[in-house]
């Protein structure tokens, strides 16, 4: 706490008072009176408390923890990642990122017949909000630019503009969220649901997805990249 004592009467001023009344019943009512105060100090203009002066006052009580962790959305634990592309703090938030091609652990809904395990997928372009996420396939694991060619992400439950379908995920970013920490969330979010069906139809590979996944699942093969198919967009056009 800050000792502002001594700047009473010359920094801050008595602007505005409240008064509570009470009842003496055991269900206490309250009644707010609000006055403004006068160049001497002195209360004037008494009148209840309204809903637009309760708002003011309500904004005022924003702590400063609160304030703090608002301005802590979407930062970096330290250097910024070398996969970040783009961070946009604002209120909703967006962070474009890439993963290289790896070995992930994947689940299948059980009409599939495809074993849960784990297989190749190949390197992805994600991006993300607070609420939504968009994946796309890349040719091969180098750094995209704004002219990187997109391909769809070849997995079932991803519409054709890349939206990907969370089902039942209950998606929960705080406004305290660290870039790292939004990051880990929304892939987390994603391979830990699971696959169950093509978006409206929307087939992203040359084949058929299902059969790819059988064939992948729980081996030591390589994605084979050929099949995928070009979304005819480049990085920039998502931007």
């Amino acid at each position: 706490m800050k000792d502002v004592t001594q700047n009473f009467g010359t920094l801050y001023y008595p602007t505005t008072a409240l008064v509570f009344y009470q009842n003496d019943d055991r269900n206490k009512d309250t009644y707010v009176e609000y006055f403004d105060m006068d160049k001497n100090g002195n209360p004037i203009n008494a009148h209840p408390l309204t809903e637009r002066e309760a708002k003011i006052l309500a904004k005022a009580f924003i702590t400063k923890t609160q304030r703090g962790k608002k301005q802590d959305f979407l930062k970096p634990n330290g250097i910024l990642p070398a996969h970040v592309l783009q961070i946009n703090p604002s209120e909703n938030g967006s962070v474009l990122w890439f993963t290289k091609s790896m070995k992930r652990q994947l689940y299948f809904t059980e009409n599939l017949e495809i074993p849960n395990g784990r297989a190749e997928v190949p390197a992805m372009l994600w991006f993300a909000n607070k609420r939504s996420l968009k994946i796309f396939a890349l040719a091969n694991n180098r750094r995209p630019t704004e002219k990187t060619e997109l391909f769809y992400a070849p997995f079932l439950n991803v519409y054709e503009d890349g939206n990907v379908c969370m089902g039942t995920v209950d998606v929960h970013i705080q406004n305290s969220t660290s870039l790292e920490e939004f990051i880990k969330k929304w892939e987390d979010y994603f391979f830990n649901s699971y696959f169950s069906h093509l978006m409206n139809e929307h087939n992203p590979i040359s084949g058929n997805c299902v059969n790819l996944w059988k064939s992948l699942i729980n081996t030591e093969k390589q994605f084979p990249k050929e099949i995928l198919k070009k979304v005819n967009r480049t990085l920039k056009n998502l931007l």
